[in-house]
């Protein structure tokens, strides 16, 4: 017979669970109205860099590229009074300075050198330098009133969806988690809404843009970014926890560090660099009937309308906007 010690023993445990299984919902959005309000100072801020385009976009781009910089380096426990912290901030933007001004295959070259650093620090300076890359690349591509606005504008807003998406509806639902060794916080119900909502906004971002006909397009290469971006969030979270942090920075309230903000971006922006390389020259990517697949060869001359003479002429293209 339990004594009564043991009687107020039980009941106060199962208050204390009660009172957590009612706290908890709460608690799960806690960091919203933070997020809410991140969200409203910054995105205006870069859409409208985005819409500028020209030198003001491509040195937004080189300032994000900087300060990822230095968060990879606090990751990868670089001391930051250090050559190998000063290369981490300066080198993918050296190399997307040579890539704009002497030609996109010799950016690249620059860029993959940083791999001398080893596979973390080297990893760090190609990954960011590839998300840079694509975003200017991607904002340039395309002449006309519009430039690549539309293009860009795309990728932004698919990611965005993913990422809103998987938090809200992950956040809503919960269920069964989605990797827990890596992320703890991520479920399967996030997972699937965020793919829901990038391919969503990907289709109403392509049938404005584009017209009815390019919905399906829309759709699939939106689901291929949003895969894209869920990937690149789960890999930083890998990494995180293999170097012991939970955040990458702490610049933007509710959200960590620009890493953390960014990570699905710089992944899904080099993809969607690469499906606009065979989509034509001023067609969009997420066109399927315009796609016109090229070999990507390196050879000297390309006639015609390849991938290598955009590539060449892109950096004049940026001058003139």
């Amino acid at each position: 017979m339990p004594t009564r010690s043991t009687a107020t023993r039980d009941a106060t445990v199962a208050s204390v669970r009660a009172l957590a299984e009612t706290a908890a919902p709460a608690s799960a959005w806690r960091d919203l109205r933070v997020r809410l309000i991140s969200a409203a100072v910054l995105a205006p801020v870069g859409i409208a860099c985005l819409v500028d385009g020209g030198w003001l976009f491509a040195g937004v781009v080189l300032l994000a590229m900087a300060l990822l910089g230095w968060e990879w380096a606090g990751l990868a426990r670089v001391p930051p009074r250090s050559v190998a912290c000063a290369l981490l901030l300066l080198w993918p933007g050296l190399a997307l300075l040579v890539g704009v001004s002497a030609g996109w295959l010799a950016g690249l070259r620059v860029l993959v050198c940083g791999l001398i650093l080893g596979p973390l620090r080297g990893g760090g300076i190609v990954l960011i330098g590839l998300g840079g890359f694509a975003l200017v690349w991607l904002r340039g591509v395309g002449d006309g009133a519009a430039g690549g606005v539309v293009p860009l504008l795309f990728v932004v807003l698919v990611v965005w969806a993913s990422d809103s998406a998987a938090y809200l509806i992950g956040r809503a639902l919960g269920g069964p988690k989605l990797a827990p060794r890596i992320s703890p916080g991520k479920t399967r119900s996030g997972a699937v809404g965020g793919l829901l909502g990038a391919m969503v906004t990907g289709a109403l971002v392509a049938g404005l843009a584009s017209g009815a006909t390019a919905v399906p397009g829309g759709l699939l290469f939106a689901g291929l970014l949003g895969i894209a971006a869920q990937a690149g969030d789960l890999a930083e979270s890998a990494l995180k926890r293999q170097c012991g942090f939970k955040d990458s920075g702490r610049l933007i309230p509710g959200h960590g560090g620009l890493l953390d903000r960014l990570d699905g971006l710089l992944v899904a922006g080099p993809l969607a660099a690469l499906l606009s390389l065979n989509a034509g020259p001023l067609a969009p990517f997420w066109t399927l009937e315009n796609a016109r697949p090229r070999p990507l060869t390196m050879g000297a001359h390309h006639p015609g309308s390849g991938w290598l003479e955009h590539l060449e002429h892109f950096p004049r293209r940026l001058a003139r906007e």
